[in-house]
């Protein structure tokens, strides 16, 4: 990185900073409260509300939004007359899922071979580090010459939407003239990314019922209809023998204009196993930037250990769809819904339930925020020029701020590139990332208010 006041500043904050996400990181801040304490993701808020007041920010508050999670506000203000500039990022985090499978514990940030390893390392604790560096290297070069407003989401990654019904019931809190959304990532580590499209989502319940109850294998089986049998057919119905994901209606052939995916590479960042194929047609970046893909996330049904030998009377499937960006996601629910309905075999009872729902996204990449931002990461980042990619997942909170302030600029960075291994076991981020980005963020606001 280019020697420069503010990267020097950002540098010499990088220990106080590892202090810091060690302190956050602790907080088993999982927005699921019949599996983790609630007294946990308030001990997340109420952290980053004392690090806001000490950074002289205003009007700092958490918020109770209408899921019963908390969102983490403050306002700091710039000189008159000055643009605001929304900077977002979210406390909760994933469930360690095995935590056997880590290397260390998972809410204790550990440094291995050069990264920084922890539960909401990358998704999204360092993201709410790389706001407060930013704005510290700024204050500690002349000032913020923006107003800044901070939010800090409690339950982004459940989906539930409570800040998005917050939002929308309080519409003048989050107005700003440009948004940046610090939970998206690099495309990899070293080359600055703007995702510029996000798929959209929708959840469903899908319930079978065949029989009052279940019955033995051996007296019933071949005659008395199977629930889970059933369930495992209309799920099937769902993918092509390619495994490309077919919903009856639901349009497949999309294409990605913009930044390529190596296939090679996509395996690497995947780890898919040696002779496992790929699944899907067209390129990479068209299969998980432009088109649906539907993923079963759970199945509930007798485990392996203590099955009994009998047909099962109901079964029950935990279906995602996502959504790419120009398709509305109540209509793929509704697709969706019907082909479940549709494909259940023998008569078998269906029942479907929508769980979540969120719209995809596109950024107008023209807008000149973008440009202030192209500007900070080539400084930022020294002989790389800033590239736009897409991103597979959903972050539902950026179509209520566009819908709700259509003027806004909206982008999106963040610390979530391929090596940190978001929502899997042995989540990380890289320390030089955080650096940098931090470093692009407290130029883009200073090339923005010039602007």
């Amino acid at each position: 990185m280019s020697s420069n006041p503010v990267a020097e500043t950002v540098s010499a904050l990088m220990p106080r900073a590892k202090e810091e996400l060690t302190a956050l990181v602790a907080f088993k801040s999982v927005a699921d409260f019949d599996q983790f304490p609630r007294s946990e993701s308030v001990g997340a808020a109420n952290w980053i509300a004392a690090a806001l007041r000490a950074e002289g920010f205003q009007d700092v508050d958490l918020l109770d939004t209408p899921d019963g999670t908390q969102s983490v506000y403050g306002y700091l203000p710039g000189p008159e007359g000055a643009k605001t500039v929304l900077l977002y990022a979210h406390y909760d985090v994933q469930p360690p899922l095995d935590e056997a499978g880590w290397a260390t514990p998972p809410f204790e940030l550990t440094e291995r071979d050069g990264r920084w390893y922890g539960r909401g390392t990358a998704d999204c604790k360092g993201g709410v580090l790389m706001h407060l560096l930013a704005l510290r290297a700024l204050k500690a070069n002349g000032g913020v010459p923006v107003h800044v407003k901070v939010i800090a989401e409690g339950s982004e990654e459940q989906g539930t939407g409570g800040l998005e019904r917050y939002a929308e019931q309080h519409p003048e809190l989050l107005a700003a003239d440009t948004v940046v959304i610090g939970d998206a990532g690099n495309f990899r580590v070293g080359l600055p990314t703007v995702t510029s499209t996000l798929r959209g989502m929708t959840l469903v319940r899908v319930k079978v019922d065949t029989l009052e109850g279940n019955l033995h294998s051996g007296q019933f089986g071949g005659a008395a209809p199977d629930a889970l049998a059933a369930l495992i057919r209309v799920l099937d119905s769902l993918r092509a023998e390619d495994g490309s994901t077919t919903v009856d209606g639901l349009a497949t052939d999309s294409r990605w204009e913009g930044l390529a995916y190596d296939e090679e590479q996509f395996r690497r960042d995947a780890r898919v196993l040696d002779g496992v194929e790929l699944i899907g047609s067209g390129s990479v970046a068209d299969r998980i930037w432009a088109r649906p893909a539907v993923t079963v996330l759970g199945i509930d049904c007798p485990p392996v250990v203590g099955a009994t030998p009998s047909v099962q009377a109901s079964a029950r499937a935990l279906v995602s769809l996502r959504v790419p960006p120009g398709v509305d996601a109540v209509a793929a629910t509704k697709l969706l819904r019907a082909h479940l309905e549709a494909r259940t075999p023998w008569g078998a009872r269906v029942e479907v339930e929508q769980i979540g729902q969120g719209q995809p996204f596109r950024a107008d990449t023209t807008s000149p925020a973008y440009q202030a931002m192209a500007d900070a990461m080539a400084v930022a980042y020294p002989g790389q020029e800033m590239q736009y990619a897409g991103q597979g997942g959903s972050i539902p909170l950026c179509n209520t701020l566009a819908s709700l302030y259509p003027q806004a600029e909206i982008l999106l960075i963040g610390l979530s590139e391929p090596e940190a291994q978001i929502h899997a076991v042995n989540e990380s981020v890289s320390p030089q990332e955080l650096e940098r980005l931090s470093v692009a963020e407290a130029l883009f606001l200073r090339n923005y208010a010039a602007s």
